[in-house]
C-alpha cells in the first residue's frame, strides 16, 4: 500500500511539473507590452516586420471594430497605407502627447512644442506664449487626470494619415501675475475640458512620429 502511494505521488508531481511548464511558456508568449509613446513597431513590439521576400502579412486589425462606418473606413484606409499602424498603441501615444503638449504650453517651452506640432499649430502656441509673457503672466496649471480618449474621426488624405482624438480631462488652472499672485482660477477646482486634437503622419515616412496639426474644442 505504501509503495502504491509513493508511485501515485510521483506521477502527480510529474504531471504538475508538466502543467506548470506548459502554462509558464504560454504566459511568456502571451505577454505583450503597450507603448506609451508614438514609436516604431520594432520598438513597440506590437507588429512583426514584413518578411524579406516581400510577402504581405495580415494587416493589424486590433481595436478597429465598433466605430461608426466613416471612422472604420478611415482607419482601414490608414492600415492599408501603413501596415505598421496599430490603433491601441496610437491612442496610448496620443494620450501621452496630449499631456506633454499641454504642459509644454503652460510653461512656455517652445522648443518642445516645435518637436510635437506642425508649423501652423506651433505658431499659434508660440504667439499665445509671447502674448502671455508680454503681459507678465504665467500659467500654473495642472492636468489632474485624462478621463477618456476616443477616436473622433479618421481619414487618409493622399498619403497623409489624419486621426482626430477627443480627450476628456480634468484640468486645474491658475493664472499668476509677474509677482506670482493669482489673478484667475484655482488649483482647488478642476474643470472638465473637452478637446479634439488631430494628429497626422506621412505614411511613406520611415519615421514613426505623429504631429499635432489641428486643435478644436470637443
Amino acid at each position: 500500500m505504501i509503495y502504491e502511494i509513493v508511485i501515485l505521488a510521483a506521477i502527480a508531481a510529474f504531471l504538475g511539473l508538466r502543467l506548470y511548464s506548459v502554462l509558464g511558456r504560454r504566459a511568456e508568449h502571451e505577454e505583450e507590452s503597450i507603448p506609451t509613446r508614438f514609436e516604431a513597431p520594432e520598438q513597440a513590439g506590437a507588429t512583426p516586420s514584413p518578411p524579406q521576400n516581400g510577402a504581405l502579412q495580415p494587416a493589424p486589425q486590433r481595436g478597429l471594430a465598433g466605430f461608426p462606418p466613416a471612422i472604420e473606413r478611415g482607419l482601414s484606409a490608414i492600415v492599408a497605407a501603413d501596415r505598421s499602424f496599430d490603433l491601441l498603441p496610437f491612442l496610448e501615444g496620443a494620450k501621452g502627447a496630449y499631456a506633454m503638449i499641454l504642459e509644454a504650453f503652460w510653461r512656455g517651452d517652445k522648443d518642445e512644442l516645435r518637436g510635437l506640432c506642425d508649423e501652423d499649430v506651433y505658431q499659434g502656441f508660440a504667439a499665445a506664449i509671447d502674448e502671455r509673457e508680454s503681459e507678465g503672466l504665467t500659467l500654473d496649471n495642472r492636468l489632474i487626470r485624462i478621463e477618456d480618449t476616443t477616436v473622433h474621426s479618421a481619414r487618409l488624405d493622399g498619403q497623409i494619415a489624419r486621426i482626430a482624438v477627443r480627450f476628456v480631462a480634468d484640468i486645474a488652472t491658475v493664472t499668476r501675475d509677474k509677482d506670482g499672485n493669482p489673478v484667475a482660477g484655482s488649483l482647488d477646482d478642476a474643470v472638465e475640458s473637452r478637446d479634439v486634437w488631430t494628429f497626422s503622419r506621412d505614411t511613406r515616412s520611415a519615421a514613426p512620429d505623429w504631429l499635432l496639426d489641428e486643435t478644436d474644442l470637443g
